[in-house]
């Protein structure tokens, strides 16, 4: 096979809080088989267990180079989820793991942010924003990363899913006691969900998918917000969030590309709307474009170029960190 000879097949990888998802090609003939595990790769004492993720890794990768045909593997990204604060174990051993398994000698670990952006607007300078359970936005000038909230439901992802389910809930407990600020339009539809909400704090707190439960009613947040004022507020503030940490990292000078990526917008117009409006605010030179991928997308994209040569964007330990290793 011409990607063998060549040297130039790669693999891609994205791992999140769904499982991995994994992707082997060549840089000539792109992708050509994929396969993906449900189960999510634990986080212990150094991080992201690089034990675990082997484990789950090396069977996926096995029996996509054998579906694949005689691809020799030249090159992998590997997008990941916590990577920026959690990936140190990573970093010390996936570089020598991958080259003992399969032969890889360039290796790109990246934050899921950065495959995100790549997935969303390839090799080009502006601003992604990331929303999901959680929220981040991401801008490159091409040398350099800036990075603005993903501090985890606790402490930042303002705007993000389970910020948006939060405050829905909270306006729902305010119509439940007579508060101002309180929707009970809101009420009845946490009640539908989850029972009486006075019920709520046990039901919620002691779970460890917490944000994800709190995201889980975003969506009921925003279908309601054509016709309930506190519900379009409630998304109105998201985006004003999610508008303040786009201008954070958006490069300086110049016409600016912004995208947006993640489940988060499949909510639509409801939050996209005052999205767009709130950007116009603070972005007034930027343009929104469409997002081409998701981070699966991008880190094809960017184990395709590393499999034939340096990658255009700029390294970063904690954001885009490459590995290249000695031949035999």
């Amino acid at each position: 096979m011409t990607g063998a000879s060549e040297g130039s097949g790669f693999l891609a990888v994205d791992s999140g809080g769904s499982g991995l998802r994994v992707v082997v090609g060549t840089a000539e003939r792109g992708p050509l088989a994929r396969r993906a595990s449900g189960e999510p790769v634990r986080t212990g004492d150094r991080g992201i267990d690089p034990e675990h993720f082997l484990a789950r890794l090396v069977p996926l990768v096995r029996a996509l180079t054998a579906e694949a045909g005689p691809v020799r593997l030249a090159a992998a990204v590997v997008g990941a989820t916590g990577f920026a604060s959690l990936g140190a174990g990573l970093r010390a051993e996936l570089p020598g793991a991958l080259a003992r398994e399969f032969g890889v000698r360039r290796v790109a670990l990246a934050a899921d942010a950065v495959t995100a952006y790549v997935g969303a607007l390839g090799p080009r300078p502006g601003v992604v924003i990331a929303g999901g359970t959680g929220l981040i936005a991401i801008g490159t000038d091409l040398a350099g990363w800036r990075r603005a909230d993903g501090w985890g439901h606790l402490l930042g992802d303002c705007g993000g899913g389970a910020w948006i389910g939060r405050a829905g809930l909270e306006a729902a407990l305010r119509a439940h006691d007579g508060r101002e600020g309180g929707s009970a339009r809101l009420l009845a539809c946490a009640e539908e969900v989850f029972g009486p909400v006075a019920g709520l704090p046990g039901a919620l707190y002691p779970r460890p998918d917490r944000p994800a439960v709190l995201a889980s009613f975003a969506p009921t947040v925003a279908a309601c917000a054509d016709e309930d004022p506190v519900a379009a507020g409630i998304l109105r503030a998201a985006a004003r969030h999610m508008a303040d940490s786009a201008a954070a990292v958006c490069p300086s000078g110049g016409e600016s590309r912004v995208a947006v990526t993640g489940g988060l917008f499949k909510t639509g117009d409801p939050l996209l709307v005052p999205l767009d409006e709130e950007l116009a605010k603070r972005l007034p030179r930027a343009r929104r474009m469409p997002a081409e991928g998701d981070p699966l997308h991008g880190a094809v994209r960017l184990a395709a170029e590393l499999s034939a040569g340096p990658l255009t964007l700029p390294g970063d330990e904690t954001m885009l960190s490459v590995t290249t290793l000695s031949g035999d």
